[in-house]
């Protein structure tokens, strides 16, 4: 659609959608149903919104009813107490199954389809995935796992990572994973501290085209986790079955040989643990945060109602299961869409890798990073017009914050009529606090909004609500995926200083992002972690606010800002990276300056920059402030073993005399 003024705001959406669209959508069925049931007359998603936060409870309750979650008992109460805030409890007690909503459909329509890099694509029906699941329960409960127990996976993005996390929920135990190309130790930092019952793991990976033997790895693994007692190893990257050293190793397709018989699946309280999820542990050993079925409710309602996924939908997010957009896309199955899993390098072969999945597999929902996005710009592609996108409606876009530019190429280089769902959320939370919906105009540079049931706001320094300038982001009441606790936190001290302490006095959750509410389209812009704000002469400086204004500029492929610490105040040193073809110039050093100086202000204008080989991600796809702020401040980086490219600090160490001059 094309770019239209908009009649309540002086901005000009990049997109508006159709009647058409606003008429089909999932979110337009739930508001009548909201109308029908409690007598309203709502018609836009702000005061839907604004309901749901007035509501809290019946706006839970309503979704559990139009999602059709399945229990074998219903709740006494929705929650017992907004107030207790960490601790209120949810759907008191209900008696329900996570894997048993994920499993409702056991038809033959497609359920997953996997491609990889150098394996030809696979499909499972939604039949064959509930037998395949069955089949690996029964070979789990003789193993001895029962409710509670920890089942874990070092798994690339593969269907049998699926299939054991519903195979392991569906009997009550807890899962955790992590991908097979972080190294031995930060799985071990993370899975060890959960004491699993049960590994899951692989032969080995592709990346780039190389395949990678991880048995070495994944032995070392099982090895110095003292509580296994079975390592499950599935057959992907060699060509001959081989346990490679790992003990008490046994074959994926020897454990499930044998027929299957329906699920029983474990009827658990609403309060029973089926998630731990890993903190970045950029700044030590990672949290293990615990999450109940709440999730389930959360991923429903940003599936339906937020993205507006149908059953025809065929969906893929770039992930591995290390990030919580794991588990985020295995939860489309309850939706009974095509869930497309993809492992490798999205830029491989070259950087139209993705979009001939996309046309090939008739993609109807794209779900990428922002510096996925900011990579394809700056290489100057224009995937809308190599490939056909027809069955393209919607991008999904998270990991960090991505520019108002980058918007824009969203719109002219990829497709004009797409509904950029631009969402950012936790971890912590396993899904959003703000978003996006198929019902509102989008803008350059702003999620949609604030997500439903979710009360989000803007806090100043002082703890007071703001509009229009940058604040913390706060929630300022619960919402059912939040942590059930943090593993080895028996009082909550960890839980309640991770974010619930910053405000004294205040009793609400803050998160550590660094957001702006704009007061005209009730969008919200993101300006990137908090605790990354720069303070030269004291000025509170979001980072993502020079990154902004780096992101257009020809010839940069990419860039990170820190303070450092310099003669009693702080300055700032931005680090880029150049595409190939490009340079880092005493005259391009002078153009950024100026851009920054003119489009952000005098205060944000770097006192060094410097040209650097690469720049540090987690593998969440974060840039890593921290470790280089550290590294440049003296400061020792406590786990690289949470980086995707650890090595990539070497160069800031090496560099670390002539930033001191």
């Amino acid at each position: 659609m094309s770019r239209v003024k908009s009649k309540t705001a002086m901005k000009t959406p990049l997109w508006i959608p159709s009647e058409e669209r606003k008429r089909d959508a999932n979110l337009t069925r739930f508001i009548h149903y909201v109308n029908a049931k409690f007598s309203l007359d709502i018609e836009t998603y702000p005061r839907l919104y604004r309901w749901s936060v007035e509501n809290i409870p019946a706006f839970w309750a309503t979704l559990w009813d139009y999602a059709e979650i399945k229990a074998s008992r219903g709740y006494d109460l929705v929650v017992d107490d907004l107030n207790k805030f960490p601790g209120a409890q949810w759907f008191i007690g209900a008696r329900l199954n996570f894997a048993e909503n994920l499993l409702r459909y056991r038809d033959d329509r497609v359920a997953f389809v996997f491609r990889g890099e150098n394996i030809r694509s696979r499909a499972m029906t939604y039949a064959e995935l509930y037998n395949e699941v069955a089949r690996l329960a029964i070979s789990l409960r003789d193993l001895g796992v029962a409710p509670g127990d920890r089942v874990v996976a070092y798994m690339p993005n593969l269907i049998e990572t699926a299939v054991a996390m519903l195979a392991a929920t569906s009997i009550g135990a807890v899962w955790a994973s992590c991908a097979t190309d972080i190294g031995p130790q930060a799985a071990l930092d993370r899975l060890g501290q959960v004491e699993p019952k049960i590994l899951f793991t692989v032969d080995g990976y592709f990346h780039k085209g190389r395949r990678f033997d991880t048995r070495r790895n994944a032995a070392q693994v099982a090895k110095e986790i003292s509580s296994l007692t079975k390592v499950v190893v599935v057959r992907y990257a060699l060509d001959k079955p081989a346990m490679g050293g790992i003990p008490q190793a046994v074959p994926y397709d020897a454990l499930i040989a044998r027929d299957a018989a329906p699920i029983p699946f474990a009827q658990l309280p609403f309060h029973h643990p089926v998630y731990i999820m890993f903190s970045s542990g950029t700044t030590g050993k990672p949290k293990c945060i615990v999450q109940g079925p709440g999730v389930l409710l959360k991923h429903v309602k940003e599936h339906r109602l937020h993205t507006d996924l149908k059953r025809d939908d065929r969906m893929m997010y770039i992930t591995t299961c290390s990030w919580m957009m794991w588990n985020w896309l295995v939860s489309g199955l309850a939706t009974g869409a095509t869930l497309v899993l993809y492992d490798g390098n999205p830029n491989y072969p070259d950087a139209g890798a993705v979009w001939k999945m996309i046309q090939d597999e008739r993609l109807s929902i794209l779900g990428c990073s922002a510096t996925y996005i900011n990579y394809l710009k700056s290489q100057g592609l224009q995937p809308g017009k190599e490939y056909d996108l027809s069955s393209l409606k919607e991008i999904s876009q998270t990991g960090s914050a991505l520019s108002a530019e980058g918007f824009e190429y969203v719109y002219r280089a990829i497709k004009e009529d797409l509904h950029l769902n631009s969402i950012s959320g936790g971890t912590d939370i396993n899904g959003c606090f703000a978003g996006g919906n198929p019902v509102s105009p989008v803008y350059a540079g702003e999620l949609q909004g604030p997500a439903l049931a979710m009360k989000v706001n803007a806090y100043d320094e002082a703890g007071n609500p703001v509009r229009d300038r940058q604040g913390e982001l706060v929630c300022e009441a619960p919402a059912p995926s939040m942590p059930l606790y943090f593993w080895n936190d028996p009082g909550g001290e960890k839980y309640r200083s991770a974010y619930f302490d910053f405000f004294p006095g205040k009793n609400v959750w803050r998160h550590g992002d660094y957001i702006q509410i704009h007061g005209d389209t009730g969008g919200i812009t993101f300006y990137g972690r908090s605790d990354s704000t720069l303070k030269p002469s004291g000025v509170r400086i979001g980072t993502a606010e020079i990154y902004a204004v780096i992101d257009p500029m020809e010839g940069i492929a990419d860039s990170l800002a820190i303070g450092q610490q310099w003669q009693g105040d702080q300055r700032v040193i931005l680090f880029v990276k150049m595409n190939k073809d490009a340079a880092l110039t005493e005259g391009l050093k002078n153009a950024i300056k100026s851009e920054i100086k003119a489009k952000a202000s005098p205060r944000h204008v770097p006192a060094l920059i410097v040209d650097v080989p690469d720049i540090p991600y987690t593998f969440n796809m974060k840039k890593v402030e921290s470790a280089v702020t550290n590294i440049v401040n003296g400061r020792p980086v406590t786990n690289r073993d949470a980086l995707i490219n650890p090595e990539s600090l070497d160069y800031f160490e090496k560099i670390l005399p002539q930033l001191r001059r």
